[in-house]
């Protein structure tokens, strides 16, 4: 269990200055990429009056404005001329989502991931009601990856305009698994696969990666590179390779089944609804018509919605209600993290040592990281009805969280109830000893020196080999120093 209230506390009000200081920073590189943008869009259309007619030359004004920009800035043409098609965009199609750039609200990251999302809309109206929408909405919304930021913006063009939403079927029709030698001993594999498909695999070259003990030599990467080969020759483990006799890995079990949750409607299911569905753990949508298909083949499990049912008894909730609260946030709650639901715990929002409830206003997803440092490192947390976490960070600043099913299933986000408050006072819990933060067993510094001192392992041997084919005499001397 991990509940509690942190032992670590800023004692003065330096930590808030810097944070300010951070914002104030970013917020001013905000505002310097969409002035860029302003100015190369200006530039672009002063380039066009004084051209004229002769946007049909191989090289248009276009292609002169990136010339001028590339060579003024010092950027390659590619570079400079994506400047003029984002300053172009922001111009003519999203304006507000344009003036939020300009004002520092967004980064210019977000504003490229709007603008791609985006790109597939036809309609002028269309595309002006989407650009308002984004424009209000990604002001409140948290930080995140831009994976998960694309998968939010498909779900609003989804709502508006089918046939804009990025990968749809005829890119998946364009699935393929390509292998070709890169010399060495190695190859290498590219692949685009169902996001099921895909999932699955991710998962089971985790499994197959843990089935070795700890003192295996290969890093995680290594192992999951291997555990394609063992997939391959239909192997249920993955050797170890750390040479002892006495390796406790041949005795644990085999890793079971693989599972790939999707959350759908129960209309989509049956064709008679165009909503997508979305996959934990990647944040994609499944088009309408390739989610029929899948069902065919995939266990369907009606989500009940627990609306006022009062609080269960216990710590763990049940499996219906842990799993309406996964379905409900998708990802991890923290702001910015979106490690998928399934792989979460599931964390009360007011401890259950001080009073709070095992029901789905007091539940909400964390992994393990978050987890540890909301419970250690004086994060703040207050869980509404409806699933939206409200955090204060260390520093004071305040971050809001909606869960992940918001946008395209609202009706899980449907308030639960409120819930009394508890009738014990808070506890410094981490003054338990059951509550402690987990140590690493190596520290950044000796896994990183580990890792220097394994690669000039490797390059010596591979040195020595070379040396020994060719028949040059011994390996020279080990007098390198260590990677200190």
């Amino acid at each position: 269990m991990i509940e509690g209230m942190s032992v670590y506390r800023d004692s003065s009000s330096t930590g808030a200055s810097l944070v300010d200081r951070i914002c104030a920073a970013s917020r001013a590189e905000n505002q310097a990429a969409g002035q860029r943008l302003v100015a190369v869009g200006e530039l672009h259309v002063l380039r066009a009056r004084e051209a004229g007619g002769c946007e049909d030359w191989a090289t248009d004004t276009w292609d002169a404005v990136a010339a001028e920009v590339a060579a003024a800035l010092r950027v390659s043409p590619a570079l400079a001329s994506s400047y003029v098609g984002y300053a172009q965009v922001m111009r003519d199609q999203l304006p507000q989502v344009g003036a939020a750039l300009v004002a520092g609200d967004i980064s210019y990251a977000v504003f490229q991931t709007i603008v791609y999302r985006t790109a597939l809309i036809s309609d002028p109206e269309v595309l002006a009601g989407v650009d308002a929408e984004l424009a209000a909405r990604v002001r409140r919304w948290p930080s995140m990856t831009r994976s998960r930021l694309a998968a939010l913006i498909d779900r609003v063009v989804q709502r508006v305009d089918p046939d804009a939403v990025r990968r749809r079927r005829e890119q998946q029709a364009g699935r393929e698994l390509s292998i070709w030698d890169s010399g060495q001993g190695l190859s290498e594999v590219f692949g685009r696969l169902i996001s099921t498909d895909a999932q699955a695999l991710d998962a089971r070259l985790d499994a197959l990666a843990d089935t070795v003990c700890t003192d295996d030599p290969r890093t995680r990467k290594q192992r999951r590179a291997d555990a394609m080969g063992a997939l391959a020759a239909g192997a249920q483990r993955l050797a170890c390779r750390c040479g002892r006799t006495d390796c406790p890995a041949g005795a644990a079990p085999a890793p079971g089944a693989v599972v790939v949750h999707v959350v759908a409607t129960h209309d989509s299911l049956d064709g008679g609804e165009p909503t997508p569905a979305v996959v934990i753990g990647t944040e994609g949508l499944i088009a309408p018509e390739l989610l029929s298909e899948l069902a065919r083949s995939a266990r369907c499990q009606p989500l009940i919605h627990p609306a006022d049912t009062p609080p269960q008894a216990g710590y763990s909730p049940s499996n219906a209600l842990a799993e309406f609260v996964r379905c409900r946030d998708l990802t991890c709650r923290f702001p910015g993290c979106d490690r998928p639901a399934t792989t979460c715990d599931l964390d009360h929002t007011i401890p259950y040592g001080d009073g709070g409830a095992t029901h789905a206003s007091n539940l909400k997803c964390l992994c393990r990281a978050h987890h540890l440092i909301k419970t250690f490192r004086d994060w703040r947390d207050q869980q509404l009805p409806d699933g939206t976490v409200i955090w204060t960070s260390p520093a004071g600043h305040t971050y809001v969280t909606t869960p992940g099913s918001a946008l395209l299933f609202p009706g899980l986000c449907a308030p639960t109830g409120d819930l009394a408050p508890p009738n014990r006072t808070p506890t410094d819990r981490c003054a338990e000893r059951t509550a402690m933060m987990p140590k690493r067993r190596r520290t950044r510094a000796q896994s990183h020196a580990n890792y220097v001192a394994g690669q000039r392992r490797q390059n010596r041997a591979a040195r020595t080999l070379a040396l020994d084919a060719a028949g040059s005499g011994p390996a020279p001397p080990d007098h390198e120093p260590p990677p200190f």
